[in-house]
């Protein structure tokens, strides 16, 4: 990718001029939705397939509280909303364009959720959730990374659960070892490829 791709996306007000894309996400139990991508928005016109994999081995219960962090157009946020109706959805991004298509593609497939734009935690201070899910922006730097995991903690409560997904040999594996020194544990709950989705819990 070239880095003024990257940082139309990782950045608050893309430069890029705006073009839209209808995406579909097919789930391996038939279920399928549709979304508006558009450009400046992380995996522009594409189902990401790390996102994807993160969507398919999500665990979550009834009626947990749940942040997707880094939502780009609500690939993740929404269709787990979609799977899983009694969850209540948080989800934000630092970038404007992405808010705004998320709350177009909640609008379309009928689904509630506080969609707010922020840096990483910031737009929810005081809040506590039972799972966050991130396909975080690896490329943005080890800065961005480590402050999603060092302050997940503050963000979960107890038992609850961060879940990342990233390709284990591009920064993953580093990813991994931070989860395990922050929350004391961590987990592989699914790979495909170079891809993995890792899971600590906040005990």
């Amino acid at each position: 990718m070239r880095e003024d791709s990257f940082e139309h996306y990782y950045t608050q007000k893309p430069s890029s001029s705006l073009e839209t894309r209808e995406v579909t996400i097919k789930l391996k139990n038939g279920n399928s939705y549709r979304f508006l991508s558009p450009s400046g928005v992380f995996a522009f016109g594409k189902v990401d397939r790390a996102s994807f994999l993160l969507v398919e081995y999500a665990e979550l219960s009834e009626k947990d509280l749940v942040l997707d962090l880094g939502c780009g157009y609500g690939l993740i946020g929404i269709t787990l909303k979609k799977e899983y109706p009694d969850i209540t959805l948080f989800m934000s991004d630092v970038n404007e364009r992405a808010v705004r298509y998320a709350k177009i593609n909640a609008r379309d497939n009928n689904i509630s959720a506080e969609i707010r734009q922020g840096y990483l935690y910031e737009p929810w201070i005081e809040h506590k959730f039972n799972a966050i899910f991130c396909n975080p922006p690896m490329a943005a730097g080890k800065k961005v990374w480590q402050e999603i995991v060092c302050k997940a903690p503050s963000f979960l409560t107890k038992g609850g659960r961060l879940e990342i997904v990233a390709f284990h040999n591009k920064g993953g594996s580093r990813l991994e070892k931070l989860m395990r020194e922050v929350f004391g544990n961590v987990r592989t709950l699914a790979k495909s490829g170079g891809v993995r989705v890792y899971v600590s819990i906040r005990f």
